[in-house]
C-alpha cells in the first residue's frame, strides 16, 4: 500500500503562486509515476500533470502548460506541483495519485490522495 497526503493548498489572489506537496509513505515511492488531478465544483475531475518514476519526463494539460510545474524528490518521497500565474478558474480540489505509468486518467492510478483545496480569488 501507498498512502498519499497532499498539502500546500490555500487561498491566493489571481496572479499568485502556490506549491502543492504530495507526501508518500508505504512502498517504494520511486517505483511509481505520479499524477496531479483537480476537480472544481460541479465539474468532473480532470488531469493536470504527471511525471515519470525517475522524474525525467513530464506531461501537462494544455490549460496549465507554461504555468504549472510538476516535480518529485524521491529521496523525500514527495511529489510537488508548483503553480504560478494562478487564475480563478484554477480553483479546485487538487489530488495526487501514484501508479505504474504517468497516466492522464484518474481511474488508472493505483493510489490516490484525499485532496487539498486551492482557491484563487479575482
Amino acid at each position: 500500500q501507498v498512502q498519499l497526503v497532499e498539502s500546500g493548498g490555500g487561498l491566493v489572489q489571481a496572479g499568485g503562486s502556490l506549491r502543492l506537496s504530495c507526501a508518500a509513505s508505504g512502498r517504494t515511492f520511486s517505483r511509481y509515476a505520479m499524477g496531479w488531478f483537480r476537480q472544481a465544483p460541479g465539474k468532473e475531475r480532470e488531469f493536470v500533470a504527471s511525471i515519470s518514476w525517475g522524474g525525467a519526463s513530464t506531461w501537462y494539460a494544455d490549460s496549465v502548460k507554461g504555468r504549472f510545474t510538476i516535480s518529485r524528490d524521491n529521496a523525500k518521497n514527495t511529489a510537488y506541483l508548483r503553480m504560478n500565474s494562478l487564475k480563478p478558474e484554477d480553483t479546485a480540489i487538487y489530488y495526487c495519485a501514484a501508479g505504474s505509468e504517468p497516466y492522464n486518467k484518474w481511474d488508472l492510478y493505483n493510489y490516490r490522495g484525499q485532496g487539498t483545496q486551492v482557491t484563487v480569488s479575482s
